[in-house]
């Protein structure tokens, strides 16, 4: 197995609940070291940038409007398959599907308020990290 890193996203309604401890408790007991973390506001313009891939699609105004709606935590995670593995932790997006004990399970509210975003290829993690992290704020 090999260790990488990936992307997660503490959202705002798991911020708002003040969860980012208990989310973090679930990351690092499954086998993830936090690398790197920050707490931000987003603004509307790096929202849109960021989720641009769903730039058509129906739900991307709601999830923009969402991810601006309060604070989140941005953070790097390293760990043996770590992108495989905060998806595992994180659970399915519908919360009501996802696994008793991952993170949608315990904290999610609904479908759209289900508390993180996790990356979904190591790909897809290098370019989240680059987006929101520099080289010199990854502490390995």
């Amino acid at each position: 197995m090999a260790t990488e890193r990936t992307f997660s996203i503490i959202k705002p309604d798991a911020t708002r609940r003040n969860l980012t401890g208990k989310v973090n408790a679930v990351l690092e007991a499954a086998g993830l070291r936090i690398v790197a973390q920050k707490r931000i506001q987003m603004t509307q313009a790096q929202a849109e940038a960021f989720y641009g891939v769903h730039k058509e699609r129906p739900f991307f105004r709601d999830l923009v409007t969402f991810m601006i709606s309060g604070p989140v935590v941005v953070q790097v995670l390293e760990g043996e398959n770590a992108v495989a593995r905060n998806r595992e932790v994180m659970g399915a997006t519908d919360p009501k599907k996802a696994d008793a004990g991952t993170i949608r399970a315990q904290f999610a509210e609904n479908i759209e308020a289900n508390s993180v975003h996790g990356s979904d290829s190591a790909e897809n993690a290098a370019t989240e990290i680059a987006y929101f992290f520099s080289g010199i704020e990854l502490v390995g």
